[in-house]
């Protein structure tokens, strides 16, 4: 009666997990609740691999259908807890140009009030760190910028097109969304050692900070690739409502409901704008690198749309969570960088010790390869 009872849970462990899957790749724009049944991901992908375990104790040859099930499904695994404790970095086997890029949601760098600290030091220690870092391509989301024509007081601290740029021997690109009235750029900006050799701007319906940019660049070898850095809808939703809602019953009934319609706008937002940017990619004939804030967590639709066809740069070679967002909500990974299958992905790393912005900076090393790597692309997802 038991064993009856085990499998009868194992069945429906597998139904869920298979219609979670399905839920992932549905528009929320077309059927949202399906957005929701897609978060519920991890818990089911979690227990089929406890059914792997308990069959095997008790059952080897009914512990076959959630093994079978785990392995075909292991990439959405690795979605969100990569498993590469061995990987090996691919430099010695490729023979392209390796490319080091650097991802960041710098924050405006904490120009807001209720964001610097007295001397400015997180300000001027972030800016001084990308302009020092060694990444040949340098992609900000919530960038922030005060030319030498600003009308500010606040020095040299700000101009950080001038210190990450220029002098750092870097090609500048801004996608400025707002010029206020003193002078000072807001927006996303691109930094390349390599020559920029093209540019472009992609807005979802009007230019908001959440939009897209692109320069093609040309590499020392003469091949010319796409980088793309985009930021897409916010959630809107401020950390503490989110955490006073799951912490007792109260605050669950005062806040949830508001937060799951802000939730939902912005999954409804995310889904119609991963899909201008896909329309975008498939037209490109270039290698793609690809930077973004995704504001989405990998068991989304916005998420599954790229990693269907891209490398993640964090599930092909990283090992854990791989967490991004620098604050309460534990385990949170929404800023990502994907490449497409003309890269080999060398190595991936989140800047923990880098903690002036809610994200913590990613960077990676890639290497343009003549031969397709199929061992990559077989843990694209």
């Amino acid at each position: 009666m038991r064993r009856s009872f085990a499998f009868k849970c194992t069945l429906l462990v597998v139904a869920w997990l298979l219609l979670a899957i399905a839920c992932v790749q549905v528009p929320s724009r077309v059927f949202w609740p399906a957005s929701f049944a897609a978060l519920t991901l991890p818990a089911a992908l979690a227990l089929n691999l406890a059914a792997v375990g308990y069959w095997l104790l008790r059952n080897w040859r009914v512990a076959a259908l959630p093994a079978l099930v785990a392995f075909l499904t292991w990439p959405h695994f690795q979605r969100g807890l990569a498993v590469h404790p061995l990987h090996v970095s691919p430099t010695a086997a490729a023979s392209g140009q390796p490319v080091r890029l650097l991802s960041a949601n710098v924050r405006i760098f904490n120009v807001y009030p209720q964001l610097r600290d007295q001397d400015l030091g997180s300000s001027r220690k972030f800016i001084q760190w990308l302009a020092e870092n060694p990444a040949d391509i340098v992609c900000l989301q919530e960038f922030y910028n005060e030319p030498a024509t600003a009308k500010t007081s606040d020095g040299k601290v700000f101009r950080s097109v001038e210190q990450i740029g220029r002098q750092a021997g870097r090609e500048a690109f801004v996608s400025k969304t707002l010029t206020n009235r003193a002078g000072s750029e807001f927006g996303m900006a691109i930094f390349s050692r390599f020559p920029i050799v093209k540019r472009g701007t992609i807005s979802f319906d009007r230019l908001t900070q959440n939009h897209a940019m692109f320069v093609d660049l040309r590499l020392p070898a003469g091949d010319t690739i796409r980088v793309y850095n985009f930021h897409l809808q916010s959630m809107s939703m401020d950390e503490k409502d989110i955490v006073d809602s799951y912490s007792s019953k109260e605050g669950l009934k005062k806040k949830g409901l508001g937060l799951m319609r802000r939730f939902k706008r912005g999954l409804v937002a995310r889904s119609v704008q991963v899909d201008t940017l896909v329309q975008r990619f498939e037209r490109c004939r270039y290698p793609m690198l690809l930077c973004a804030d995704l504001n989405d967590v990998p068991y989304s639709y916005a998420y599954d749309q790229l990693a269907d066809r891209f490398q993640n740069g964090w599930a092909t070679v990283g090992t854990g969570v791989g967490a991004t967002y620098n604050g309460r909500l534990p385990f949170v990974r929404i800023d990502n960088q994907f490449a497409s299958p003309q890269w080999l992905v060398g190595d991936f790393r989140v800047h923990y010790e880098i903690p002036y912005s809610d994200h913590f900076p990613t960077s990676a090393t890639y290497w343009l390869s003549s031969v397709k790597p199929a061992a990559a692309a077989k843990t694209a997802n």
